[in-house]
């Protein structure tokens, strides 16, 4: 499987689409307003050290010092954390100290950011800790063969290095020896750099950025099993920036990176704008005429499929079942273009046959082995329903670029403008028995109050009537259909 891999570079936000055979699978977005500074390493200066908070103060460059409180000082005893008491934290730093810090918590409001000295650098599957030499494993990945066999192969794979701690991630459930190995040496390569810039660079330096997400996307290429045929960026400073990362950390990409100069935006070559619109829309159109449709809740994501204007040339299984095996395809796209994650609810077409359920079930599960994020698939259900898991790794494409809508408020419905007038109604006749008043004003949208005027008016008649009061109506432009204001006059 080959892939292409364009990135769209603007001052305050990075995308990165990946393309496999032409069509679009992934879409990652960075935003600038988002970006955050944790997991940075400073080099930073000791500019007061306070006994009373067990506390020190730490210049790191930023506007506001930052604090670093004495239990995220590490002690290290034959490699490992010490679990002894916190030592008076004047015996452990002083003012005008140098020290190694990374960022645990952004600053906010008026507190600066929030520092240890144990440091770790991530990478996908792993994160290094080079003060320790303990190789921790995920506590969620509970199978103890696992376990070892991603202990043993980390420890295999950091031999001819120098002596670090690895925490093995959840997410490196089940990858093979190569993957881990990659991370391995891309770790070390990274520690050295740090090592380098740390000596050279002056206080309140920043020494490691955490990855962006250029860079990240070039890192976790490395040993996916996926051949990269080309790398795409429309940015030349950023193009310049990979190739320097490529070439000292990953030189096997080097070749393939590309500046695109074209005038014809990045996104344009495979319509990539355009699927990432359609990837927002409930309704996904199979090429057969069937359709399916996508209902992402808090608590799971429900597909239904349809077999829609698709008749087929036999009968009605031989239909169903061609619809059902299209849709394992564009379902499994989706899952990874929309990012969807947690419990999944398939509700494919009823199927008598129980060899074509079977293929079905085989085709989604070959389709699955393609996506990076790990899933797991269940057997059909009693009600017929194909449950799966898959992995949250970041948020989903809707949540990134879209909000609730502010009418509807998400539920993705309105109430009717009829169903509105009943509850003025209602509620003129709450508002006549409890106040006297001359008379009443309605302010509601111009659907509502063109119904009121319109079918309603005989009812509106008999309710003045019936409270003896007379009422008026108002168009308010600014309302939504379900807003309405009942004022007395």
């Amino acid at each position: 499987m080959s892939e292409e891999i364009l990135i769209n570079v603007t001052p305050r936000e990075t995308r990165v689409a990946m393309v496999e055979n032409g069509v679009l699978t992934e879409v990652f977005i960075e935003r600038a307003s988002r970006l955050g500074i944790v997991g940075n390493i400073y080099k930073g200066k000791v500019s007061r050290v306070l006994p009373g908070m067990q506390a020190a103060f730490i210049e790191i460059g930023l506007e506001r010092t930052a604090f670093l409180h004495a239990s995220d000082i590490i002690q290290t005893d034959n490699g490992s954390t010490n679990s002894k008491p916190v030592e008076d934290i004047a015996k452990l730093l002083y003012q005008g100290q140098t020290i190694l810090v990374q960022v645990l918590k952004d600053p906010m409001g008026s507190k600066g950011a929030r520092l240890t000295t144990q440091l770790s650098i991530a990478a996908r599957y792993l994160v290094l800790m080079p003060e320790i030499t303990h190789i921790g494993i995920s506590q969620k990945i509970e199978n103890e063969e696992e376990r070892q066999r991603l202990k043993q192969l980390v420890a295999e794979a950091a031999k001819d290095y120098e002596p670090c701690g690895y925490i093995v991630r959840t997410v490196a459930d089940g990858v093979s020896e190569t993957e881990l190995s990659a991370d391995v040496k891309f770790l070390h390569k990274l520690w050295s750099e740090v090592q380098e810039r740390a000596k050279s660079e002056s206080d309140g330096s920043l020494i490691h950025e955490d990855l962006r997400l250029v860079m990240r996307t070039m890192r976790d290429q490395v040993g996916s099993g996926v051949e990269i045929e080309k790398i795409r960026i429309d940015s030349k400073e950023n193009y310049d920036k990979v190739v320097k990362f490529s070439n000292k950390f990953i030189p096997e990409l080097e070749s393939k990176i590309e500046y695109y100069p074209g005038e014809r935006p990045i996104f344009d070559l495979y319509g990539v704008d355009d699927e990432i619109q359609k990837a927002l829309n409930r309704k996904v159109e199979l090429k057969s005429g069937g359709y399916l449709i996508f209902d992402q809740t808090e608590a799971m994501t429900t597909i239904d499929v349809n077999t829609g204007g698709f008749v087929g040339h036999r009968n009605l299984e031989e239909t169903i079942f061609k619809t059902n095996l299209e849709a394992t395809q564009a379902i499994v796209r989706q899952l990874r273009l929309r990012n969807l994650g947690g419990i999944i609810i398939i509700d494919f077409i009823d199927m008598q046959d129980q060899d074509h359920r079977q293929q079905v079930l085989s085709a989604l599960e070959k389709a699955v082995a393609q996506d990076r994020t790990k899933s797991h698939i269940s057997q059909v259900s009693e009600l017929g329903l194909v449950e799966m898991t898959r992995k949250r790794t970041r948020e989903s494409l809707e949540h990134i670029i879209c909000v609730a809508c502010p009418t509807c408020g998400g539920r993705g419905s309105i109430k009717t403008a009829e169903t509105v007038c009943y509850e003025i109604f209602r509620e003129l006749m709450r508002e006549a028995r409890q106040y006297d008043t001359k008379k009443f004003l309605v302010l509601a949208s111009q659907e509502v109050v063109d119904l009121l005027v319109d079918e309603e008016s005989t009812s509106i008649a008999e309710l003045e009537e019936f409270i003896g009061k007379p009422i008026n109506l108002q168009v308010e432009t600014m309302y939504t259909q379900e807003q309405f204001d009942v004022v007395l006059l």
